[in-house]
């Protein structure tokens, strides 16, 4: 069966466009995908009102009275065929995180099943760097890529039917960081003082497709202290700008 060629241009209802850039999980595809909507957002085009990044595709949501998906899949399809720029815009975000307690209630069901101790575990979650591949499911919920093979694990049989936000958790070959309080099917295994969804600070939503995450070890007291500034609207991480 011969490959299927990408990009590929798939009509979403009466007034949305897919480009699909692959068929997996992948960052060089992923990357091709943030970079159409950087460029889209730097140089808009005529009747597009909304762009949403995923894994492997942009959706464009457009205004069909203003032009057809015909013409505006001509003029995505030449905006594509010129150079994309390889410099996407992305930041490392250092989140800080403490492992196990109240929060972290599979942390030891994660280790036993990896033949791990809790403290391996702790290392080589907050150890990894993470590409931020998409932004969904809750506002501001930012999938994760970059978890270590060793300790991808399976969800839960059972989901919870509320885990806080700032929960941190595995699901799979991904983690997460919850950005509002939801059921959750992921095994938790800390949390952090950060929140991801602040409806009441600008910007709202933290983390943008493209960004990157390391976790910092902190320990309970300092959690503490750093809930106290999120209280107060404070960003309880830090970022560099990536180039």
């Amino acid at each position: 069966m011969p490959k299927k060629a990408y990009p590929r241009f798939l009509q979403a209802a009466d007034q949305g466009v897919i480009i699909e850039f692959g068929e997996t999980v992948d960052p060089v595809v992923n990357r091709q995908v943030i970079s159409l909507d950087q460029d889209l957002a730097r140089q808009p085009v005529d009747g597009v009102l909304e762009t949403i990044p995923t894994y492997r595709s942009l959706f464009i949501r457009y205004d069909p009275i203003r032009r057809s998906s015909a013409s505006l899949i001509d003029e995505l399809q030449c905006r594509i065929t010129e150079e994309l720029s390889d410099e996407v815009e992305r930041r490392l975000w250092t989140v800080p995180a403490f492992y196990g307690g109240e929060a972290g209630l599979d942390l030891e069901d994660v280790a036993r099943v990896h033949g791990l101790s809790v403290d391996e575990v702790t290392a080589l979650h907050s150890n990894a760097r993470y590409r931020v591949y998409m932004i969904g499911f809750m506002p501001g919920f930012a999938y994760l890529g970059g978890l270590p093979d060793a300790i991808h694990t399976s969800r839960l049989t059972n989901p919870r039917p509320l885990c806080p936000a700032g929960a941190i958790s595995i699901g799979g070959m991904q983690s997460a960081i919850n950005s509002v309080a939801s059921p959750s099917g992921w095994r938790l295994i800390g949390r952090t003082p950060l929140r991801l969804f602040d409806p009441k600070r600008e910007p709202a939503i933290l983390l943008r497709a493209g960004d990157e995450v390391q976790f910092e070890c902190i320990s309970e007291d300092e959690a503490a202290r750093l809930d106290a500034l999120t209280e107060a609207g404070e960003v309880t991480a830090s970022c560099e700008e990536l180039r």
